[in-house]
């Protein structure tokens, strides 16, 4: 039983960490707008989207409670874990959610590395399909459940992450296109302004958004982490602890900003004007809490990027970076398997070494050295509150001629 304990305990504490990551990975589906038309300061922005998250992690747990489940068969419909999973207190199915873990931490941050807006969702669900495939085989995970309504990774997963930019960006764009319909013959200075002041406000609401959605994937996690290794019996409700603990860690991460993601979708995608940002962020608000409602746990990021996507479109004569939309739907297509992949091979990796303790362990460690090294290569060219507005350069300028005779 000490032996569970201290994997639990890394489960809990990898779990804080991948929802950490989320927080600061997609800081920008909320702020980066705001932030690239000047209606909030940057680190003024991401205090107020840590906060907001903070509150909109205590708002709903429909997410938490069907976030696994819903994409790989560990438990009975009654919520318990698969009673197969349970011997030695449960060590074979906290390696399996440890492994997921890794598995969507390291697509996270080698993501943020290169400043790709990817969906955190994905990572999650990527990382736990790899590490089921690889403990239990291909029939562990839930790929469409019994069809009688959209379930497993296909219903969950797949589809609205196909659907939900689609949705986003049409509405973004409806939006787009209205506002400058109305404003025509406005002066601009005075349209700029006030949009400003509704950036606020929609960019609040998509933070808050977020919080309900995101931060509650780990909390589904933790709580099933509990269970298998009997410190939690209710499965129709979330620890108190849980959700502080979980709410508390994608806030910081939130208010540390992902200045690389943030610049991507504040200036690469589109050059945004504020009327833009207010429609795009309004889109992905209502697209997002809808999601909730329902208990899909959809991807914040392709919301996000729809909806910017969407803002470029509805304005006339906008111009939009479709080189760079496409590296993110190539990041966005590669995701799932990537970091199940990374599952796959942090489970192997702790069942070679007994799969109890000194598995844990060892996955445990390289998650560690993984994020060390990253965030020292992002060191070499740092991107933060003080140059995450710079001009965006689609390609090196070319060298300037030098007249003949006068070279050196």
């Amino acid at each position: 039983m000490a032996d569970t304990s201290v994997i639990l305990a890394l489960v809990v504490v990898t779990a804080l960490g991948f929802d950490f990551t989320n927080g600061f990975h997609d800081t920008a589906n909320a702020m980066a707008t705001s932030i690239a038309t000047r209606a909030l300061r940057p680190k003024a922005a991401v205090a107020l989207s840590g906060l907001l998250n903070l509150v909109g992690a205590f708002l709903s747990v429909e997410v938490a409670l069907t976030v696994t489940n819903a994409v790989v068969k560990i438990q009975n419909s009654n919520g318990t874990p698969k009673t197969e999973l349970l011997a030695d207190g449960g060590t074979a199915l906290l390696l399996i959610v440890l492994a997921g873990l890794v598995g969507g931490i390291v697509w996270n941050l080698l993501t943020w590395l290169l400043g790709l807006p990817s969906s955190s969702s994905h990572a999650l669900f990527g990382g736990l399909i790899g590490a089921t495939v690889a403990g239990l085989g291909w029939a562990g995970v839930n790929w469409n459940g019994d069809g009688s309504k959209l379930d497993g990774v296909v219903g969950k997963v797949i589809l609205p992450g196909i659907m939900s930019p689609v949705i986003a960006g049409a509405v973004a764009a409806a939006g787009t296109w209205l506002i400058y319909r109305v404003t025509v013959g406005v002066a601009r200075r005075f349209t700029d302004n006030g949009f400003r002041w509704g950036q606020i406000g929609s960019a609040s609401l998509v933070s808050l958004a977020h919080g309900t959605n995101d931060a509650q994937k780990t909390m589904g996690v933790i709580t099933l982490a509990l269970i298998a290794a009997g410190d939690w019996t209710d499965t129709s409700s979330i620890p108190f602890w849980v959700k502080a603990s979980c709410a508390l860690a994608i806030a910081l991460g939130t208010y540390l900003g992902g200045w690389r993601i943030i610049r991507t979708l504040g200036k690469g995608l589109v050059e945004i004007a504020p009327p833009q940002g207010m429609a795009a962020e309004s889109a992905s608000a209502a697209v997002i809490l809808a999601s909730s409602h329902l208990g899909f746990a959809l991807s914040t990021t392709h919301v996000a990027t729809g909806s910017i996507l969407g803002s470029g479109v509805g304005k006339p004569g906008a111009q939009v970076r479709w080189r760079v939309a496409g590296r993110m739907v190539a990041a966005w297509l590669i995701t799932l398997p990537a970091a199940a992949v990374v599952g796959a091979l942090m489970w192997w990796i702790g069942h070679l070494l007994g799969g109890g303790l000194a598995g844990a362990l060892a996955v445990f460690v390289i998650l560690l050295a993984a994020a060390t090294l990253m965030y020292v290569r992002s060191r070499r060219a740092p991107v933060d509150h003080q140059n995450v507005n710079d001009e965006w350069e689609d390609a090196p300028r070319p060298a300037e001629r030098v007249p003949a005779g006068t070279a050196s």
